[in-house]
């Protein structure tokens, strides 16, 4: 059986080193784990009068999450927390009042910056906000990664031995997260 893994990429930049990781990641994972990325850069900004008419990008971020047995996130740090677009992202899934979409969905959070403490604070603080929305996150191993392009090959390649060990068992304990977690709250 493979698991639907969703996941977001926290940077809008299409040279974002965050999507560099996601490929490595996905490079890396069990193979039981099948990818889909969520896309968030065409969302409008958050605004509750929209709750009672959603427009079609929220909707399709809440169907996206909903046809994922997990979500992966993969962001960088922005000021310490998190983009404002995936706060914007987790503002429309999460809304309206009573339709969480992240409820019980197990979670991942990583990311990687060109400072040496890796997006650590922020992801910290997206963490906060992930037990907040309910959502079944995988508390270790934590995963702060300094960018390194090097380390980096084409298509998801990761050169560095000490690296691809890290990512490959951070991917390998996400795995085993989602199961333990869909054993218990299996997602329809």
């Amino acid at each position: 059986m493979a698991y639907q893994v969703g996941y977001i990429i926290g940077s809008l930049s299409s040279e974002s080193i965050n999507r560099t990781l996601s490929e490595a990641l996905i490079s890396v994972a069990p193979d039981d784990l099948e990818f889909t990325e969520i896309p968030i850069g065409d969302l409008p900004l958050y605004n509750r009068d929209l709750d009672s008419s959603f427009p079609p990008e929220a909707t399709a971020l809440k169907e996206a999450i909903a046809a994922s047995q997990a979500v992966l996130f993969i962001t960088p740090e922005y000021n310490r927390s998190i983009p404002g677009a995936l706060a914007n992202a987790i503002d429309w899934a999460s809304r309206p009042y009573g339709e969480n979409s992240f409820d019980h969905v197990p979670a991942g959070v990583i990311g990687a910056s060109p400072g040496g403490i890796g997006t650590a604070v922020g992801q910290q603080n997206l963490r906060g906000i992930l037990s907040y929305c309910n959502a079944r996150q995988m508390t270790a191993p934590e995963a702060y990664i300094q960018f390194d392009p090097q380390a980096y090959g084409k298509n998801g390649e990761v050169k560095d031995e000490e690296l691809r060990t890290i990512l490959t068992d951070f991917m390998q304990e996400f795995r085993d997260h989602v199961e333990r977690v869909l054993t218990v709250l299996p997602r329809t």
